[in-house]
């Protein structure tokens, strides 16, 4: 492996596959397939969640324009902490596993469900608990399963809940995902009214300067 000059590893042109319509096609399938499949067993079991994260951004997305939907491999589930115990039955019977992990840049181990005995954590069920902080110095805790609508085949976290949620983690994939909002017209100034301090100096922040 070479470095390039930015002092990454680069990876040399002769261990590449040929570009591949069918690889680009089968990623997305397979991370779609890992959350129906989650959310039948959870829905099976009368088990209260919802999507969350990058999914749900593109799920909010598609109802104004599928063109800006965002392809993302992580599915996040809100789920109660006092459910983890029928979640974890319910998803193993379809091909989960449980583990909690330490790193992922998480100031604390994520509870995760791998997809299969081989299934590295970027392929995983990564959980979110309702009602708690997903990092102790966060501004607010994750809203409840309550907050939710129906998707197609699932549960969704509703756009008011998903924007807090954005706004509160504002990693820059977070940023992007608000900027997406914004561009579609799903969500605008307006918004920074109904919003807690300083999660609405975040969102004006990014109205003000989309770029910064």
């Amino acid at each position: 492996m070479q470095d390039d000059s930015t002092g990454r590893g680069s990876i040399q042109a002769s261990t590449l596959e040929s570009v591949s319509w069918d690889r680009m096609i089968r990623a997305v399938e397979k991370v779609r397939e890992r959350l129906m499949r989650a959310a039948r067993a959870l829905d099976a079991a009368l088990i209260p969640y919802a999507v969350v994260g990058g999914n749900a951004v593109a799920a909010h997305v598609s109802r104004v324009d599928e063109a800006a939907v965002r392809t993302t491999r992580d599915v996040d589930l809100l789920l109660r902490p006092s459910d983890l115990e029928a979640a974890r039955v319910a998803l193993e019977k379809v091909g989960f596993i449980h583990r909690k992990v330490a790193g992922l840049g998480m100031p604390v181990g994520m509870d995760v469900f791998l997809d299969g005995p081989t299934a590295t954590i970027p392929d995983a069920l990564r959980v979110v608990w309702a009602g708690e902080k997903v990092r102790p110095d966060s501004v607010l805790p994750a809203p409840d399963v309550n907050e939710s609508e129906p998707g197609d085949g699932f549960l969704l976290v509703t756009l008011p809940a998903l924007v807090r949620m954005k706004l509160t983690s504002f990693r820059d994939k977070d940023r992007t995902h608000l900027r997406d909002l914004l561009e579609l017209g799903l969500i605008d100034g307006s918004w920074c009214e109904r919003l807690p301090e300083p999660l609405d100096r975040r969102l004006r922040d990014l109205i003000d300067h989309p770029e910064s």
